[in-house]
C-alpha cells in the first residue's frame, strides 16, 4: 500500500512540475509578443527639450511619448549627457544602446552614413528678445541700446559691423536672459529655445521673444535613427505627420518662440573683399578659406568680430605701418599670455602671405 502512496504521490508531483512549467512557458510567450520598449536617447538636465524631472519632462520627451504610443510601446528614456555631441551620439545610438534619438540636424552629412533620419520635425534657431512694449521690426529699432549676444554666435557677427549698438557679449542664452533680468543688457539676441524657456520659466513671460530669420539663424531638426534600423525610422514616418500637428502646442507649454520668424534686413552689408587683380583675388580667396577653417574659431568668420581685442579687422588701424611686421610676429611666435598660440608648425609661410592677404583685405578704419 505504502508504495502504491509513493508512486501516487510521485504522478502528483510530476503533474505540479508539469503544470508550472506550462504556466512559466505561457507567460514567457507572453511577454516575448509584447512590443520592447522604444528607447530614446535624451540628457536628464537639457530643458526645455528633456529632463529626468516627471513634472517638466522636456519637449523631445513628450514628442517621443506620442510616438511611442502611436507606435502601440512603452517609451524608456536612456540618459546620457548631449554636451559630448557627436561622440555622445557614438556611444550611444550608433553603438545601440537607444533606438532613436530627436533634435538632430535635418542634414545628411551630420554623421555620416551611420545614421539615418527622419524628414524635419521642428525649426529652430536664434529669437530676438525686448521688452513686451518694445516691438523691434529693423535693425535700426536697436539703436543705442545694449544687446546681448552669444559668443561667436551669428548674432555676434551680424552687429559686429554696427557702431551704433552696443553689445554684450555673453557664454550662453541662460545668461543672456539673466543680463536682461538685471539691467545690464536692453534688448538680446539669443539661441531661442533657451530663452524663450527661461523667459516663460523663471521670468514669468516678462519679454517678447520673436524667431528670427536669415544666413545661419535658422535649422531644421529631424529625428535620428541607427542605419540598422530602418524599419523603425519607416514606421516612425508613418504616425508622425499625426505626432507634429501636436508639437506646436508642446512647444508652447515649455515658452519656444512660434509665430512668423522676422528678418533682421537692415543689417548692413558685410565688409566685401576689395577689387583686386586676378592672381591677389587668388590668394585672397585661399586666404580666406584657411582663415575660416581655423581662426575663425576665436577672431569669427570672415574676421568679423565685436569683441575690438580680437577684431583683426582694426589691424591697420592699430599698427599702421607696422601692421605686417606684427603679424607675422605674432603666428610665428604665439602670444600665450593672450592665448594665441604659435601657428608656425601648422601653417607653412605661404599659408601666413595668404591669410595676411585676406586680413588686409578686410581693413577698417575705425
Amino acid at each position: 500500500m505504502s508504495g502504491f502512496l509513493a508512486q501516487a504521490r510521485g504522478r502528483a508531483a510530476n503533474a505540479a512540475r508539469f503544470l508550472l512549467l506550462a504556466a512559466s512557458a505561457v507567460c514567457t510567450a507572453g511577454a516575448a509578443g509584447a512590443a520592447a520598449p522604444l528607447r530614446l536617447c535624451a540628457d536628464p538636465a537639457n530643458l526645455p527639450f528633456s529632463s529626468e524631472q516627471s513634472g517638466t519632462p522636456g519637449l523631445y520627451l513628450e514628442i517621443g511619448q506620442r510616438i511611442a504610443q502611436a507606435l502601440g510601446r512603452e517609451l524608456q528614456p536612456v540618459w546620457s549627457l548631449s554636451y559630448w555631441g557627436k561622440r555622445n551620439l557614438r556611444t550611444t545610438l550608433l553603438a545601440g544602446q537607444c533606438d532613436l534619438a530627436i533634435g538632430l540636424p535635418a542634414d545628411a552629412g551630420f554623421m555620416g552614413p551611420r545614421l539615418v533620419l527622419s524628414k524635419p520635425i521642428l525649426e529652430m534657431g536664434y529669437a530676438l528678445v525686448t521688452p513686451n512694449d518694445h516691438a523691434v521690426l529693423r535693425l535700426d529699432d536697436l539703436k543705442g541700446m545694449r544687446v546681448a549676444v552669444q559668443f561667436a554666435s551669428p548674432p555676434q557677427s551680424l552687429l559686429a559691423t554696427r557702431g551704433d549698438i552696443t553689445t554684450v557679449t555673453v557664454m550662453s542664452a541662460e545668461e543672456g536672459m539673466q543680463r536682461l533680468a538685471s539691467g545690464a543688457a536692453d534688448a538680446a539676441i539669443l539661441w531661442g529655445p533657451v530663452a524663450g524657456y527661461v523667459n516663460h520659466a523663471a521670468q514669468h513671460d516678462r519679454w517678447r521673444v520673436v524667431p528670427l530669420d536669415g544666413p545661419g539663424m535658422r535649422w531644421e531638426a529631424a529625428i535620428g535613427f541607427s542605419r540598422r534600423e530602418l524599419a523603425l525610422r519607416d514606421a516612425v514616418a508613418g504616425v508622425l505627420d499625426r505626432v507634429r500637428a501636436e508639437m506646436p502646442a508642446m512647444a508652447a507649454r515649455y515658452g519656444l518662440p512660434g509665430g512668423p520668424p522676422i528678418t533682421l534686413a537692415d543689417a548692413g552689408p558685410v565688409p566685401s573683399l576689395a577689387l583686386v587683380a586676378d592672381d591677389t583675388a587668388t590668394e585672397i580667396k585661399e586666404g580666406r578659406e584657411i582663415f575660416n577653417g581655423t581662426c575663425a574659431h576665436c577672431h569669427g568668420p570672415d574676421a568679423v568680430q565685436s569683441e575690438r581685442r580680437i577684431n583683426l579687422r582694426l589691424l591697420q588701424h592699430r599698427y599702421g605701418d607696422d601692421m605686417e611686421q606684427v603679424f607675422f610676429t605674432t603666428v610665428t611666435h604665439g602670444r600665450p599670455a593672450k592665448g594665441m598660440p604659435n601657428w608656425s608648425g601648422v601653417f607653412s609661410h605661404e599659408d601666413f602671405i595668404k591669410i595676411f592677404a585676406f586680413l588686409k583685405s578686410v581693413q577698417t578704419g575705425d
